[in-house]
Parts: structure tokens; sequence; C-alpha cells
């Protein structure tokens, strides 16, 4: 199977998008990230001008910078772990919580090449968006390839994401 990995010009084109429509829109973006360790808000800032839409990220990779930055319980935590849905869903309200920002998307995942277990195979990663007031959605996507290929796969999948909640 042939999985097109995206290159960083493709996803500086995503990210330029995005900033078009967050401007037109007034929406401004947050990013809470564990498996991409900051990858998605570094592509958005690499936009000129991103001061005018984008409010933050957060890269939380640790059970307690998730816990203390995006407010995820520890009884998720213990419950669900770090790579499941409510785990996505915490991280991606608790960012909105604690910025400004109109829209939020969270990461976590397996990007490997260890870390994998039968119930989530490395590439397994959740993502979650929501919009300030709104609720959240979140998806599980299970990347092909090696660790920057699932990690450049989830970067443009939250960003397509973002795009599609803000009309772009």
């Amino acid at each position: 199977m042939s999985v097109s990995i995206p290159t960083d010009a493709q996803l500086l084109a995503q990210a330029e998008a995005i900033g078009a429509a967050a401007l037109a829109s007034h929406h401004s973006i947050v990013t809470a990230e564990s498996c991409t360790g900051g990858w998605i808000a570094k592509t958005i800032t690499d936009v000129a001008g991103c001061s005018a839409w984008f409010e933050a990220g957060m890269a939380a990779y640790s059970y307690e910078a998730k816990q203390a930055l995006l407010g995820v319980r520890p009884e998720t935590l213990m419950k669900f772990g770090a790579v499941s849905e409510e785990t996505a869903l915490e991280m991606v309200s608790g960012a909105l919580i604690h910025s400004g920002a109109t829209v939020a998307v969270a990461v976590t995942g397996i990007a490997g090449p260890g870390g994998g277990t039968p119930d989530k195979p490395v590439g397994s990663v959740w993502i979650a968006w929501k919009r300030r007031g709104g609720y959240p959605k979140a998806t599980l996507f299970h990347f092909d390839g090696d660790r920057d290929a699932v990690r450049r796969q989830t970067v443009a999948s939250a960003l397509e994401g973002i795009g599609a909640l803000l009309g772009s």
C-alpha cells in the first residue's frame, strides 16, 4: 500500500489556508499536542502574520503535563491511557479552557517505532477538534510508516480538521 506522506510545502499550504479562513471568520487557534510534540504549532507559526489568528501551542507529552496544562483527569489517564478518545477529548476541551482561542485541536498517539500494543498499534492516533461553546469531535486514525511519516500524517490530518471547522 502506497501512503502519501505530506511534504513541508504541503503542510505550509494547509496552514496558510487555515490562516486565511481564521482571519475571515474571526477565529483563533490553540493546539494541544502529544505525539507531534509541537509540530502542528510549528507549521502554523511558519505562516507569516499568524499572530493575528494563532493563540498558543501546548506540547503535553507526559501524564503530568496533560493534567497540569490541559486539565486531563488522572482517572481518565489511568482508565483509558494517554492514547484514547477520552484523553483526546479532555485535551481539546482543556486547550480552550486554558487559552483565549476559539478553535482547538488535540493529538495523542503512538508514533513509534516502539510503544505499540495489539489494542493500540504503532500509528494509532486520536485527533480531537472543538469550537468554543461547541461539542468536541474525536477521530481515531491508523497511519502507516516510520515515526516521521506517522507524525507528518497526524499534522496534516489535524490541520485538515481545523480547516473543516473553519470552512476553508
